[in-house]
């Protein structure tokens, strides 16, 4: 068991999805329950999900709910290049999310090696 408060990747995490949850309250009112809401969740689901994995009994279930933060990831860069696009996000805010989240996704990747 791996205590999370402690792990790197779950506290670049959190950054994250502080940041997002910060950048979003600009976002249109009528995307509330759209893309604000997705964006949310994604950047919640995978700090979350290092810290779920890291209370589970083996490094194998670990790895697997690392997988879904990996995933959760990915989706969460492909709404915030939407993001950008539909210009809700300034330029500047968009890169910083986004050497962030490649950043994270570098240190889960690394984790899950050495796991």
């Amino acid at each position: 068991m791996h205590n999370f408060k402690k792990l790197d990747i779950w506290m670049d995490s959190l950054e994250l999805s502080k940041f997002i949850y910060l950048k979003t309250i600009q976002f249109p009112k009528e995307e509330q329950f759209g893309l604000t809401s997705q964006i949310r969740r994604c950047s919640v689901s995978i700090v979350s999900n290092i810290a779920e994995g890291s209370g589970r009994g083996s490094d194998k279930e670990f790895s697997r709910f690392l997988d879904i933060s990996i995933a959760s990831s990915f989706e969460l860069e492909t709404q915030l290049i939407l993001s950008k696009e539909l210009n809700y996000l300034s330029l500047e805010d968009f890169e910083k999310a986004e050497k962030d989240l490649q950043t994270i996704q570098k240190m889960i990747f690394g984790f899950k090696k050495n796991l």
